[in-house]
């Protein structure tokens, strides 16, 4: 996967739920993860070329686990000349430590990103650009559908009034496959999560089972993709 592969992909998700306008100064949350660094090449790319000017500012929330080493993520933000801001939280003390959660992903999730959309704002960011993959957007519906009994995923593009703030999934058409390919053709500097609850969630048992799913019926993925984009969902009307 080139990088101009992935320039095409973040264009085109862009221009069809209208993403980006001029001026936009755009908060990339950075993880350290596979996904968000592809993000953070994208848009450092897309830059270049793309007629309404913008502007983009990566940003970490540190959990406060010990092992995490953010040394790289520094070193390629200082190569792409991309400022790099760093949000210390004690949210892994107040979850594993103090409250002892038995499922800590969903207050984890919710306290990281009122962190992070509290720096966004103070710095000066209309939007945030988070990296979830068409993969997510499936994962996303499934987990809906058996643990909550709804059609339902996440929006290309949210507006969160509370915060004067909009979410934007410039990789919503890229497959997980897709950024793998990327991130080893171009060494990207991946940091793995030093959480203990990765790879031991719901999210993972659904994605293993859409895994399975593609493998005995192949192009399912791709289907339920498309039944989420005609499903008449609030936030995927195509708006090009």
């Amino acid at each position: 996967m080139t990088l101009q592969r992935v320039l095409s992909y973040i264009r085109k998700a862009v221009d069809d739920y209208h993403m980006i306008d001029d001026g936009d100064k755009i908060a990339v949350g950075i993880s350290g993860g596979k996904d968000s660094l592809t993000l953070l090449y994208g848009l450092h790319g897309l830059m270049r070329f793309y007629p309404k000017k913008f502007s983009i500012h990566a940003v970490t929330v540190d959990l406060g686990f010990d092992n995490l080493n953010l040394t790289k993520i520094h070193e390629l933000c200082d190569k792409l000349e991309v400022p790099y801001t760093i949000i210390k939280t004690d949210i892994a003390n107040i979850i594993f430590n103090e409250r002892k959660e038995t499922n800590p992903c969903s207050l984890c999730a919710k306290m990281r990103k009122g962190a992070l959309n509290e720096a966004i704002k103070a710095s000066g960011c209309n939007k945030v650009a988070y990296a979830h993959h068409k993969d997510d957007v499936v994962e996303t519906m499934l987990m809906s559908l058996i643990f909550e009994g709804r059609f339902h995923t996440f929006n290309p593009v949210t507006y969160l009034d509370r915060m004067d703030l909009t979410v934007i999934r410039p990789l919503m058409y890229m497959n997980e496959a897709d950024v793998i390919g990327f991130v080893n053709k171009y060494n990207v500097p991946v940091v793995k999560s030093p959480c203990p609850a990765d790879g031991y969630t719901k999210r993972e048992y659904v994605k293993n089972l859409l895994k399975q799913l593609n493998q005995e019926n192949p192009g399912v993925k791709e289907r339920m993709f498309t039944a989420i984009q005609n499903g008449n969902m609030d936030g995927w009307k195509n708006t090009n």
